[in-house]
């Protein structure tokens, strides 16, 4: 084997690898936002999740990327780790699919049929139409179905190269000896998952022994145990991902990890029981093309139907590794409604502010995660965010909902009116559940462009952040306990939050007009700000309501602020001289 084929063999890996990326990027882009969609949709049962795993993963040539997707619905609590369950079986089915195309290259005869389907006579074709679609058409889904051809085109143009390249290896000495020591079956599970690892595709790694299987050396026996190894090395890409992600995000990349390793180790301890036992006929047959994207395909299949009836295993091992405490569960737990207490009215209102109450302390808590991030990022609060953000949004639907059903019933005049509270109260936590989470996003802006605050920003807003924590507190205990008077509190301290965002906004202008801080900097602290402004606002609302309700006037929430700032009482007085002692004290001491 002299320096071309070696540079035959490395550049043919190279376009292999590349044609297989750009044409999974491709169909990617093709399919858009519905592939996620497809994956929340159909996923009702293990089967079907089985079913759109294969295809989507048949569609993006990846099943690591169709396992990260799903991580990332898992952790965004869009799908439950026991839907995920079956769209990572049905990837490792989707994934043979490029085995089954590389196979075309087999076929051989003298007919110009025979020879037009060829892959070396067609891919050349399909890549260069793909390479005009690509440059010279503007459309976007036009460009994207170049982009596929091309790296149709490209990948069997590398497939060709590898055969090349592998060609003199027919003869040689030493690698015949190698294979021989790859019917060792730990050695060939080994091989195969370093390969697959390192190349990041299982896809790739068994491409790449079809392409061995040119010289006439790859054999049933060594091929088995580095195509199982290739089905391991392929969970470890999702590993990569999870850092940040919630803990059930990781535990969907871990029962990638858990299906791959004990299916692969079941598969090859029942083909060497066999083989020790009866014996298998094709033991030391050559492989082709053919018989190695069969072997890869069917042991895909075999493990799925072997862990299709217990599919709940999988999960159960993902929990057993990472564990949630007592507490964690209960916060992420959805409230229970149930239509049955629509008989006892009194009963079915106690449970949905009972769900309400859940819903505004996630929301305060959301708050509570994200502006420290403004100060130093953490991906793991990001992911948590998302996640309680998830559980925010699906709560406003269900309690909504239930809310509006129960409305339906024969309620008296006091039980409507708390009926109709109560969804304005769904509608102010929401909201601030969403302002939370543009802090969250804010952060991250700071973070992707490497910027921070200047020192002077960072006191203001820790200073802002404990008034921020103080209304979110006075409103959610006010809210939960029925109590007016805690409620009371909350109006002058949001007087003084909008005094105080008041002042900080000209101080950051000024500091921006001296040059100070970045106009990166700036922008982002005028938009907490804003948010900032707004989730007291909402705290606001919720607490006038709450005073309303309790002296038995059926104001809106603006009309009785109004009255509160044009008529304070002694007692608004005190807190609002309270309050303006803690935070606006405080604040012209910094700008001194």
């Amino acid at each position: 084997m002299d320096i071309t084929h070696i540079t035959s063999l490395l550049g043919g890996i190279a376009l292999f690898l590349y044609g297989m990326s750009i044409m999974g990027a491709g169909l990617e882009k093709l399919a858009g936002g519905k592939m996620q969609g497809i994956l929340q949709k159909l996923t009702s049962s293990t089967i079907k999740g089985v079913i759109f795993g294969t295809l989507i993963t048949g569609v993006i040539q990846s099943s690591a990327g169709t396992v990260v997707i799903c991580v990332g619905l898992v952790n965004s609590g869009i799908m439950t780790l026991t839907q995920s369950v079956g769209v990572i079986m049905g990837a490792n089915i989707g994934t043979t699919v490029t085995g089954q195309l590389i196979r075309m290259a087999d076929i051989s005869g003298d007919s110009l049929i025979l020879t037009l389907i060829q892959p070396k006579t067609f891919a050349p074709v399909v890549a260069f139409i793909g390479c005009i679609f690509y440059v010279f058409i503007r459309n976007a889904k036009k460009k994207n179905i170049g982009q596929i051809m091309l790296g149709f085109g490209i990948l069997f143009t590398g497939m060709s190269l590898m055969d090349t390249g592998v060609s003199p290896l027919r003869e040689s000495a030493a690698f015949q000896e190698l294979f021989v020591t790859m019917t060792n079956p730990i050695l060939g599970v080994l091989v195969g998952v370093v390969v697959t690892v390192i190349i990041q595709s299982s896809s790739a790694s068994v491409g790449i022994l079809q392409a061995l299987s040119s010289t006439g050396l790859v054999t049933f026996s060594s091929a088995i145990p580095i195509v199982l190894g290739a089905h391991i090395g392929t969970a470890f890409t999702p590993l990569l991902t999870i850092g940040g992600s919630s803990k059930d995000g990781k535990r969907a990349a871990l029962i990638h990890l858990y299906f791959n390793i004990i299916g692969s180790v079941i598969l090859l301890a029942l083909v060497y029981a066999v083989q020790f036992t009866i014996g298998i006929p094709m033991w030391g047959d050559v492989m082709n093309k053919s018989s190695i994207a069969n072997i890869h395909t069917m042991t895909s299949v075999i493990a799925m139907l072997l862990f299709l009836p217990c599919s709940g295993v999988l999960s159960r091992l993902a929990m057993m590794t990472v564990p949630n405490s007592d507490e964690e569960a209960q916060e992420l737990s959805m409230p229970v409604l149930d239509e049955r207490l629509f008989k006892s009215p009194a009963v079915a209102l106690q449970q949905a502010k009972n769900a309400v109450v859940k819903m505004s302390r996630r929301a305060a808590r959301n708050v509570g995660l994200a502006t420290p991030l403004l100060l130093r990022m953490d991906e793991d609060v990001v992911s948590a965010i998302d996640v309680r953000e998830n559980l925010i949004d699906r709560m406003e639907v269900d309690i909504s909902n239930y809310l509006i059903k129960l409305a339906d019933q024969e309620l008296g005049d006091a039980e409507s009116h708390e009926v109709t509270e109560l969804l304005n109260f769904v509608t102010e936590c929401e909201r601030i559940g969403d302002y939370a989470v543009n802090i969250k996003e804010k952060a991250q802006e700071l973070a992707d462009k490497e910027v921070t605050f200047s020192e002077k920003a960072q006191q203001e807003l820790k200073l802002l952040d404990n008034a921020l924590e103080k209304i979110l507190t006075l409103t959610t205990d006010a809210f939960e306990f029925d109590d007016a008077r805690t409620a009371s509190q909350v109006e002058p301290l949001e007087q003084v939050i909008d005094i105080l965002v008041e002042r900080l906004r000209a101080q950051h202008i000024k500091r921006l007009k001296d040059g100070v801080c970045s106009i990166d900097t700036g922008v982002v602290y005028l938009d907490v700000l804003s948010n900032v402004e707004r989730i007291s606002d909402h705290c606001s609302n919720i607490a006038a309501r709450l005073v309303g309700m309790e002296a038995g006037e059926d104001y809106d929430s603006h009309t009785l602020k109004n009255m509160m700032h044009h008529n304070p009482t002694k007692e608004y007085m005190l807190n609002y001289e309270q309050c303006r002692r803690d935070y606006l004290i405080p604040l012209e001491q910094l700008e001194a």
